[in-house]
């Protein structure tokens, strides 16, 4: 998916958004990069030196003749880190075996002692599937090579939902000998020590500078906008991205910008010497951010780029939102790009989030009955009227529905200046108003809104209808986050950004939400919520 083809560009921490997509064309690529050249300042300085076509058709030559002489490629140490998950994987099947059954906790529980023989299926048929599950989850690709910290979170994945499928599996269908489940425990466990230790080494030295520079692909851009200067930023600010920029070609576009100044951005040429370019820059890939000239003009680029095996991906600016959920679909012959996929288009993801809902929503309500019941008492000694506090908002399409609260302001609030967020210091606020918004007590009657199906636990927080029809005119992508349920509580949130804070940072916030979505997720944003609480009041 395109919008984590961003994150495994850049390796980012998922508050980093970037609006830039990038769709692969052609995915032919050399192993390693030729030695560095400098720069090319202008469009003559190019062409200087080349001798014509046939020089810098033996530029290309040598570039080829170069990498081929690499010894280990890209390739070879995705196979060097399969093997040693394998190996390790094996280690931890018999280091399990033995701290089940031959350590001080041999006597928990009431198995009985296993030989070793006996439990040779367990642990080959356990190594096999849990590197099938860490190769399902992404781990053995090229581009994962130097992501240490995307990798080790999918390893920890990886081994966590192996050990319950692993586990389920084998007593749903009475493997004998039976499985202990004690043993399944330390042998996940082991796993995933073994291999978190072994891929932070095995990182560690193929971040080396004499290795780095293996992985990396020189990269130029053609054509120039906001996008492209963002993911420049985003490469730049990373030491060990697969990128190693070269720089940007002019198009001659009116459509074409100029990088900022304080952006170091060499321009390279123009697109009329590009193959001169490519030769004398020694360039294995061309983002393509102009998609403004005219076709033919695209065609020959990706023409190029076919016949001397460099990768040509575009940048498709008409998509701003949703970019994950990019695919190229066939229709009636014809190929068609958009945006069909999201995490909760999926019927399992909804029943999943479902699910959750209502297992916590009825905790939820359980547990806060005595909370709600004091302070709703407190409520109507400060201020005697209604204790609950009914508001329409939006829901998931627009569909509108009531929210409800412990009242946390005067009786009438907006009776003068109609809907408003509340700020810091409201005089609108009840005393005991202001502790419940600090912690989030007034909201926990809506645990009684997800249980009814209307909101979830998390999701981006619903807005009040007249507040929508300001936003959606003046924010980009506004009414795209009613895509999905709105939630108690968000990535925005958690973020800090809630109340009378910057809007388009929160839009940006909960579009990646969605584009993001996973049960895991949802549960990291529920622990986070109880502390952060910036910009509660």
């Amino acid at each position: 998916m395109l919008w984590k083809l961003q994150q495994k560009l850049v390796g980012s921490h998922p508050s980093t958004y970037l609006s830039a997509p990038i769709t692969s064309l052609e995915m032919n690529s050399w192993s390693s990069p030729p030695p560095k050249a400098a720069p090319v300042a202008s469009r003559a300085a190019d062409g200087a030196g080349l001798g014509g076509s046939g020089a810098w058709n033996q530029k290309l030559e040598e570039r080829r003749i170069w990498r081929g002489g690499q010894r280990v490629s890209p390739h070879g140490w995705v196979l060097i880190s399969l093997l040693g998950d394998l190996l390790l994987v094996v280690l931890a099947g018999f280091l399990a075996y033995w701290l089940r059954f031959h350590s001080f906790i041999r006597d928990f529980g009431v198995m009985d002692t296993m030989a070793m023989r006996q439990y040779l299926g367990h642990i080959a048929l356990g190594s096999v599937s849990l590197i099938a599950v860490l190769g399902w989850e992404g781990v053995y690709q090229r581009s994962a090579l130097l992501r240490n910290r995307w990798v080790l979170s999918r390893v920890f994945k990886s081994c966590l939902l192996w050990t319950a499928g692993f586990l389920a599996v084998t007593l749903a269908l009475k493997f004998q000998p039976a499985i202990s489940r004690v043993y399944m425990a330390l042998y996940g466990c082991s796993a995933a020590l073994l291999l978190l230790g072994w891929r932070s080494e095995f990182h560690r030295f193929l971040r080396a500078p004499s290795r780095v520079t293996a992985f990396q692909q020189r990269t130029l851009f053609v054509g120039w906008n906001g996008e492209t200067e963002r993911l420049w930023k985003a490469l730049k600010n990373d030491r060990v991205a697969a990128f190693d920029l070269v720089g940007w070609v002019d198009t001659d576009s009116s459509e074409s910008e100029q990088p900022d100044r304080k952006v170091s951005v060499p321009c390279v040429g123009h697109l009329q010497d590009i193959e001169r370019i490519i030769a004398r820059l020694g360039v294995d890939m061309i983002i393509s951010a102009d998609l403004h000239g005219p076709a033919e003009r695209m065609v020959s680029l990706a023409n190029l780029c076919e016949r001397e095996m460099i990768q040509f991906k575009v940048m498709p600016s008409c998509f701003r939102i949703f970019v994950s959920g990019l695919s190229l679909e066939t229709v009636s012959g014809t190929p068609v790009l958009g945006v069909n996929r999201l995490p909760l288009d999926s019927t399992a993801n909804v029943l999943l989030k479902r699910g959750l809902d209502i297992v916590g929503a009825i905790v939820g309500l359980a547990v806060s009955v005595p909370i709600v019941a004091l302070f709703g008492v407190l409520v109507y000694l400060e201020s005697p009227g209604a204790i609950f506090y009914r508001q329409r908002r939006w829901g998931i399409n627009g569909v509108p529905f009531d929210i409800i609260k412990i009242r946390s302001m005067k009786l009438n609030a907006e009776a003068d200046k109609g809907a408003q967020w509340c700020v810091e210091d409201d005089p609108r606020r009840l005393r005991v108003g202001t502790f419940m918004r600090k912690w989030n007590i007034d909201e926990l009657p809506q645990f009684w809104n997800v249980l009814k199906g209307q909101m979830s636990l998390v999701g981006p927080r619903p807005e009040r209808p007249e507040l929508i029809d300001q936003f959606k005119h003046v924010i980009p992508h506004y009414n795209a986050r009613h895509h999905s349920k709105p939630g108690m509580t968000g990535w925005a949130q958690v973020k800090g950004l809630r109340g009378d804070t910057d809007l388009e940072e929160r839009i940006k916030c909960d579009l990646w939400y969605l584009e993001n979505w996973s049960l895991l997720l949802d549960l990291q944003i529920m622990a986070l919520t109880f502390f952060n609480r910036d910009n509660a009041y």
